[in-house]
């Protein structure tokens, strides 16, 4: 049964994770309905963290690899 569920994940170093985020996001694609990407910004700077929200929707097993991928990942802390 496919479910809905909102991934809320919590990036670091933006600038390090973005090759590993690009990937994940690639081959879960088809499971991501909607992705929001949140981040400071100011006049001269950019917040080195990053928040990404993920509508995700399919399969108990899709999602948890999804899941277990981000949590591999130092920089990232993934919740649901």
């Amino acid at each position: 049964m496919s479910k809905r569920i909102i991934l809320g994940v919590n990036i670091s170093s933006r600038t390090q994770a973005v090759p590993e985020v690009q990937k994940a996001l690639t081959k879960y694609g088809c499971n991501i309905r909607t992705r929001l990407g949140l981040h400071e910004v100011s006049g001269d700077s950019c917040a080195p963290g990053g928040l990404l929200i993920l509508e995700m929707f399919g399969d108990d097993k899709s999602i948890g690899e999804m899941m277990a991928r981000c949590r591999q990942f130092k920089a990232w802390k993934c919740r649901k």
